[in-house]
């Protein structure tokens, strides 16, 4: 409860800094939302050229991109100082303030600064799910109204843990860049079905980099794919599983981290 009450307070800091300029403000998030609109034009185009890919219809492709945009959504509103985490924290020596401070150290840097422009990816991500489960006549059982939270949490959990540990990096190797941006660039691969994918990039997405977990998976339940039934019921485990990995990383990089001195 003192975590969550002091992340109230995070958040509506800089809630009030970032609104201090609203145009700016206004911008960002018209930019964020043409991104999106962008993604699911090239959907709509796709779909005027083929009637199915792969088996999957235009109904079922716009419920997972839409599941996967608003688990992005959330990652992407807490994920900012991930992708600054080596310039901001480490070689500019901010991460010697960080382990001043009576808080987990991870705790600090996911919820110092936010990207609430990417609030506009979560609403538009449940609309469009909503308008393809009742383009599609999915049932809606009570099930299903617990089941589809958890398993955004578990999509939230599995995004930000791999990037953590990718964050972790830095502690041992001093790049500004990092190795963030190319794997955000394959983020896109998980908002659509994996049978389209050749067997490599199959286990790679599912394994080693679990975009598909955090997506498509999960979306195969409300769908009605039983064929992915047990890939389902992993999903939780490998959220699980790889958050505690991320912690370990992190535990470990903090334990080597040296100061710059300055």
């Amino acid at each position: 409860m003192r975590h969550l009450s002091i992340l109230v307070h995070y958040f509506a800091q800089y809630a009030k800094a970032r609104l201090a300029y609203p145009g700016d403000f206004l911008i960002a998030v018209l930019t964020s939302f043409l991104g999106t609109v962008a993604g699911f034009g090239f959907l709509y185009v796709l779909f005027h050229r083929v009637s199915a890919l792969d088996g999957w219809s235009f109904e079922e492709l716009l419920f997972i991109y839409g599941f996967a945009l608003t688990c992005l959504g959330f990652f992407n509103v807490l994920s900012m100082n991930l992708y600054e985490f080596g310039e901001r924290y480490v070689m500019e020596g901010r991460f010697d303030q960080i382990l001043l401070r009576p808080l987990h150290s991870l705790f600090q840097v996911i919820f110092e600064s936010f990207r609430i422009e990417s609030f506009q990816e979560v609403f538009t991500g449940i609309l469009v799910v909503g308008y393809a489960w009742q383009k599609l006549e999915l049932p809606l059982t009570l099930l299903d109204v617990v089941l589809f939270p958890i398993m955004l949490t578990c999509g939230v959990a599995i995004y930000l843990s791999v990037f953590i540990m990718l964050s972790s990096l830095s502690f041992w190797f001093e790049d500004r860049v990092g190795v963030s941006p190319p794997i955000y660039n394959m983020i896109p691969f998980g908002r659509y079905p994996i049978t389209i994918y050749n067997t490599f990039l199959q286990f790679l997405l599912s394994w080693i980099i679990p975009f598909a977990f955090a997506s498509f998976y999960p979306s195969t339940y409300f769908l009605q794919r039983r064929e992915f039934a047990l890939f389902f019921c992993l999903v939780p485990l490998v959220a699980i599983v790889f958050f505690l990995l991320a912690l370990f990383i992190w535990k470990r990089g903090v334990m080597g981290y040296q100061s710059t001195g300055s």
